[in-house]
């Protein structure tokens, strides 16, 4: 079985590859299909996003579409950016400076607990949907550590392991991360519904 990620995202095309390979699914980027969609992500929860792009893809592909909407959920700053993660500050501004931003508006700021939160869509030619979540509980870290990863991984401490999720390997990662949690969820599904 073939699915289509709704996503640019190398890392997130990594991450999904190495899940879902492992159930013989091959997750194939939008580009491999020749597609260049960017739908907009105009919905109010992590949920509502992803629907919009696996539907939005899969539409246009013709192919099932697996899309997931990700972000990092401090409490300090009332959940924020949340599903606005990818656009804090602004969409033309890069990682290391959203970071800095970030880490400014946490100074001084106690608890400095988060999660990272993911939804996965996947959207069938048939009609069917499939929907799985999962969560990381961290906390900020005061400097950005580790060169792996992508987006806020450089500060989401994990302190349990003593260690931002840019400091961790792609496997270290993978078994503890929220997009790593929603897609066992998700592959658990998918056994389900491929053996019906």
């Amino acid at each position: 079985m073939k699915f289509v990620l709704a996503s640019h995202n190398k890392g997130k095309l990594e991450e999904m590859q190495s899940i879902l390979g492992e159930l013989g699914v091959e997750v194939v980027s939008q580009s491999d299909v020749g597609l260049e969609l960017e739908p907009e992500e105009n919905g109010m929860t992590f949920a509502e996003n992803a629907r919009i792009k696996a539907q939005a893809v899969m539409e246009a592909s013709g192919l099932a579409a697996i899309a997931d909407d990700s972000g990092l959920c401090v409490d300090a700053l009332q959940g924020g950016p949340g599903v606005y993660s990818a656009r804090y500050g602004g969409e033309e501004m890069s990682y290391p400076e959203k970071i800095r931003m970030l880490l400014q508006t946490m100074q001084g700021q106690t608890p400095r607990t988060c999660h990272f939160a993911c939804h996965i869509t996947c959207c069938f030619p048939n009609g069917e949907v499939l929907d799985a979540e999962g969560k990381c509980q961290g906390t900020v870290a005061f400097v950005p550590m580790g060169e792996g990863g992508f987006g806020f991984d450089p500060i989401f401490f994990v302190p349990d392991l003593k260690k931002t999720f840019a400091q961790l390997s792609p496997e270290e990662k993978n078994a503890i991360s929220h997009r790593g949690n929603a897609l066992r969820a998700f592959a658990e599904q998918l056994k389900a519904y491929l053996e019906k």
